[in-house]
């Protein structure tokens, strides 16, 4: 017999329904009973009968019993299925051992320094920008404005290319500051370098196809495409950036950083860029070029683009995480209107499009003039602690006893020590001494080079100069 109690939080119907689906479950109501007319179990439990007619269509909708016109409510005929008292719980099924995705998961903690939890005074990191309270007043005003500004229409699905007034911004910014010149539909919003590349993967290559990848290089994008099972193969830098002559014959793509190369920091020359140009339209294989920080030059102009020169093989990264902000999460790809076609079917397959207010916020923040007043705000503040930190190095006898390099363009340089010098032992000191440097060994497939990766852009100019020279007496 059912009963009400009255000190239950539960609704009474809950109460009621629990319990039937009990005598149910457990074959107290045996399959095929007649379950009590509602109108007499109302009276027998004392409740109104819309209390129990609710019950009764829970569980007809569930499943627990069936009604005929003229045979009543019954308990359904299903099998009933118990645990012994010896019968052992068990967990869910276990995931697959994944040592592709362990491995480069745990290597891109090494590059991050991720594992490394100890509290440092001063972090030379070369992986984020600098922000400002200005910015954060700034995005807010724009997402405050995309917010009143937005439509029930903007919340339906979207354009797998992205949001077409972002692109539109986009392009226009490509136009002036890159000499780029392409359609809207030469552009697809991604949500990071390492999606993009994983969308490149996905649509232009097979698996077990044969990449070139700068070594030392961007850790992601060979981490990326090795869990695609790509075959991945490094290809040496040296001074001039790329050693065309090394990649692979059967490459199918070559993943390069010519304006300010990844690790080591030099800048591809005009002749090695013509070589690599020559050659991918010879074997006709795919170039992405990732232009994450070419917007901050010490010395002259932005260098033209791969891109601007052969936009039919040539498929062009640019970020805002350099340039605004990694929390942001929009980047995208630029290539010919066919790849990019290409690239945007398996954006829609698997990730649909980017989130709606990210993109209106965004647009905003461009069309608005805060984008270009924050670039020449941050342009300043770097080129400031560019000069510190070439200046610290120099004064304190780490450019005598090391090689600096990687200067003229970015957010970070590359100070280089002979191939058999303990670039860990130096970091894991100077992390001692609440000092975090970014050794080079992370970025580095094959090769032997050492020394470390320094950024400055979240360091202020005193903080450089402390940092350097405490970092000098530790090693020198």
């Amino acid at each position: 017999m059912m009963k009400v109690i009255r000190d239950d939080k539960r609704p009474i119907w809950q109460q009621l329904l629990d319990q039937a689906i009990h005598n149910i479950t457990s074959g107290i109501w045996a399959p095929g009973q007649l379950l009590i007319p509602s109108r007499e179990l109302a009276h027998m439990v004392g409740v109104s009968r819309s209390t129990i007619q609710i019950v009764y269509e829970e569980l007809l909708s569930r499943g627990y019993t069936v009604t005929s016109r003229r045979g009543g409510t019954r308990v359904s005929k299903w099998k009933q299925f118990t645990k012994s008292p010896k019968e052992k719980i068990t967990d869910g099924p276990v995931p697959p051992s994944l040592p592709l995705l362990n491995s480069a998961v745990d290597q891109l903690h090494d590059w991050f320094r991720g594992k490394e939890v100890r509290e440092v005074e001063i972090d030379f990191s070369p992986h984020e920008p600098y922000l400002d309270d200005q910015f954060q007043k700034n995005w807010r005003q724009s997402l405050l404005h995309a917010s009143n500004e937005m439509d029930l229409s903007s919340w339906a699905y979207g354009d797998p290319y992205g949001f077409t007034p972002l692109r539109e911004q986009i392009q226009r910014y490509l136009s002036l500051e890159r000499g780029i010149h392409i359609k809207t539909n030469q552009i697809l919003l991604t949500s990071g370098a390492q999606h993009s590349i994983d969308l490149i993967a996905q649509s232009l290559l097979a698996e077990g196809d044969t990449v070139s990848v700068e070594d030392p290089g961007f850790p992601a994008a060979w981490m990326a495409m090795k869990y695609r099972r790509m075959n991945v193969v490094p290809v040496p830098v040296d001074e001039y950036g790329l050693v065309v002559e090394h990649i692979h014959p059967q490459s199918k793509l070559v993943f390069t950083t010519p304006s300010h190369q990844c690790a080591v920091g030099v800048v591809m020359t005009e002749p090695r860029r013509q070589q690599l140009l020559h050659r991918a339209a010879q074997e006709r294989f795919w170039i992405i070029e990732d232009d994450y920080d070419s917007e901050f030059r010490y010395r002259g102009e932005p260098l033209p683009t791969l891109f601007s020169q052969a936009s039919n093989n040539t498929l062009y990264l640019m970020s805002f995480s350099k340039m605004i902000a990694p929390g942001i999460r929009i980047s995208a790809i630029v290539g010919s209107v066919e790849a990019i076609a290409q690239i945007a079917k398996v954006q829609e397959l698997t990730y649909r499009h980017l989130p709606i207010m990210d993109q209106l916020t965004l647009t905003h923040f461009i069309k608005n003039g805060h984008f270009m007043r924050h670039m020449r705000r941050v342009r300043n503040v770097y080129r400031r602690r560019h000069e510190a930190m070439t200046k610290a190095i120099m004064v304190s006898g780490l450019g005598e006893r090391f090689t600096l390099s990687g200067v003229e363009t970015g957010l970070h340089m590359l100070l280089e020590a002979e191939d058999s010098y303990d670039e860990e032992a130096v970091t894991k000191l100077a992390l001692q001494q609440g000092i975090r440097v970014y050794p080079l060994g992370p970025y580095c497939l094959e090769s032997k080079r050492k020394g470390w990766v320094l950024g400055f852009a979240k360091v202020d100019e005193a903080t450089i100069e402390q940092g350097i020279h405490r970092l000098a007496e530790l090693i020198l």
